[in-house]
């Protein structure tokens, strides 16, 4: 059928953290330009397996309304607006290590790097924000928290928070670009890829298989990637799982050709193969992913109830601000400074042991791909490196979950370059603690005691909030009456922290998670849980006749592993 006004589905110009609340005025005139491109363009045919049609944007809101709306006492202080602000900037600069700081590289999480960065790619394919002339920002001289109802009311979600792979799809095959604006381009019912750059060998070695050159995003001629999210060419950790999704959908394709001759015309074969890609995502970020990083348990146990969270309020579609502002983002604190990424690291001579965040940030198209048009031939990642759960090597695993950030998260390489804003903004917005802690007193998210309390968890204590907290992290709790009513995101991290090691979420931030994923998949009438009793069983299988159950396994059908 043909749908007036489709939602939109590629989404450019946003930068990290470019989603819930804008960082700057700069970035949300960026952000009101790409939604009025959005809203010119042509009626376009809607597939009849997408979800019922989305006019413009949907919700955020709050998880735990009550908590929000109609108990103060639940939110950070706000009767001395700078002095809480100034204990948040503390906080923020004190939880991110300095290099004479960073922790014994053996004190590292059993959760390989792999699941960082698809919780990554997770949140961009849930939000992105849209503001414009009600843009609530980090960045104003005054800071007060934003009254919850106005939360609501200002913000929107660019995306449909379903899981559905629009930052992969964009608007499909079937459907003819606006004229001047780039769009995910296909070969058939295939999803194009990118080349790779030669270099000389003197730069590296290739990375095997060494005559498969088609492992970058595809680009336009100003590096820029062709693809449904750009948020996710914003490190290249993250670009290359976007690349094995795109060959994932590719290999689906030609296993449904091969397997399943019922489905006869490239339409069809295209929808089929759309739906096994988007259900094996699906099942593996509740089956791997969830059980891997939050308590399995209680994954478990919000999986088989017969509502959730999401479900009972019955407030149709939205995106929790409790979860997009504070919960999710505890993956930034598993993030390393550096990674074992592929043989050209870690070899004797003058090669470099590690790949620096800063160079996996440099190796994108914001960060200018070393001059050359496309990714050169001795960075693709090798994924046996970051998917291995018993790898012997200490690198090759995330951080803790807890309140230690990687040195590299308060000088983000490609943030805050813009010399025509104040120097106290450009450091705010290359420091990511600060500006999550802002993000979050901002929007009146509630407290983790308020929240832990909701779910009927006993709150942290002072004495496990100041557990090997160090003396600047106290003082600055303590300065702003953050001991009794403290940030969730913070929280959450020390939440880990002091009740699982590090080695997952808790209890409160798993909750929060868990019922956010799972409930935005049972609010998705495409979803798996929702079309077919399906399982990995009843989708495409390994040459081996196994079926996906991993993310390796993902990767593995994907032909990148």
């Amino acid at each position: 059928m043909t749908e007036q006004g489709q939602f939109p589905r590629v989404i450019t110009n946003l930068t990290h953290g470019g989603h819930a609340i804008l960082d700057s005025a700069e970035e949300a005139e960026k952000t009101a330009q790409t939604q009025e491109s959005l809203s010119t363009r042509s009626s376009v045919v809607q597939e009849s397996t997408d979800v019922a049609a989305h006019v413009g944007t949907t919700a955020f809101d709050y998880l735990f309304p009550d908590l929000a709306k109609k108990f103060p006492d639940n939110h950070l202080p706000k009767d001395d607006v700078a002095k809480v602000v100034k204990a948040l900037l503390a906080l923020g600069t004190a939880i991110v290590e300095t290099p004479a700081e960073v922790r014994d590289p053996d004190l590292n999480s059993p959760i390989p790097p792999i699941y960082t960065y698809w919780g990554q790619f997770v949140d961009h394919d849930l939000t992105a924000a849209t503001d414009r002339d009600l843009v609530i920002n980090i960045t104003d001289e005054n800071l007060p928290p934003v009254p919850p109802d106005e939360v609501v009311k200002k913000l929107a979600n660019l995306r449909i928070p379903s899981l559905n792979l629009d930052s992969v799809y964009g608007d499909g095959p079937f459907v003819a670009p606006a004229p001047g604006k780039d769009a995910v381009p296909y070969d058939g019912i295939k999803l194009r890829l990118g080349l790779l750059t030669p270099v000389p060998v003197t730069l590296g070695v290739l990375i095997p298989p060494v005559d498969d050159t088609q492992r970058d995003l595809p680009r336009n001629d100003e590096r820029t990637p062709l693809v449904g999210d750009t948020r996710n060419d914003e490190n290249l950790v993250v670009a290359q799982l976007h690349v094995a999704f795109l060959r994932f959908h590719n290999a689906a394709v030609d296993w449904v050709r091969d397997n399943e001759p019922e489905f006869e015309s490239d339409p069809e074969i295209f929808r089929r193969a759309r739906d096994l890609t988007r259900w094996t995502y699906q099942w593996l970020c509740v089956h791997d992913y969830l059980h891997t990083v939050a308590r399995p348990d209680i994954v478990d146990r919000v999986d088989t109830a017969e509502g959730n969270l999401l479900d009972l309020d019955r407030r149709g579609l939205y995106m929790p601000i409790e979860f997009s502002v504070a919960a999710f983002r505890f993956g930034h604190s598993m993030v390393r400074g550096a990674y074992d990424w592929n043989r050209n690291f870690g070899r004797p001579g003058d090669r470099s042991p590690v790949a620096t965040l800063a160079q996996l940030f440099q190796f994108t198209g914001r960060g200018g791909l070393a001059d050359l048009p496309t990714l050169p031939s001795n960075w693709p990642v090798e994924w046996d490196r970051m998917v291995d759960k018993n790898s012997p090597f200490a690198n090759r695993f995330a951080r803790l979950i807890d309140i230690r950030l990687a040195p590299p998260l308060s000088d983000l390489p490609n943030e805050g370059n813009d010399l025509s804003l104040a120097e106290r903004i450009r450091k705010l917005l290359k420091q990511l603690a600060q500006r999550n802690l802002l993000r979050g007193y901002r929007l009146s998210a509630p407290t983790g005691q308020a929240v832990a309390r909701a779910l009927g968890v006993t709150p942290l204590s002072r004495a496990e909030l100041e557990q090997d907290s160090s003396d600047k992290v106290k003082e600055a709790l303590a300065a702003a009456g953050l001991f009794d009513r403290t940030p969730l995101w913070f929280y959450v991290l020390k939440e880990a922290e002091v009740r699982e090691l590090g080695r997952r979420l808790g209890e409160v931030g798993s909750r929060i998670v868990a019922e956010t994923i799972i409930g935005q998949i049972r609010k998705d009438p495409g979803s798996y849980v929702n079309r077919t009793s399906w399982s990995p069983a009843q989708g495409v299988l390994l040459p081996n006749g196994r079926p996906v159950r991993t993310i390796a396994d993902f990767l593995r059908f994907a032909g990148v592993l």
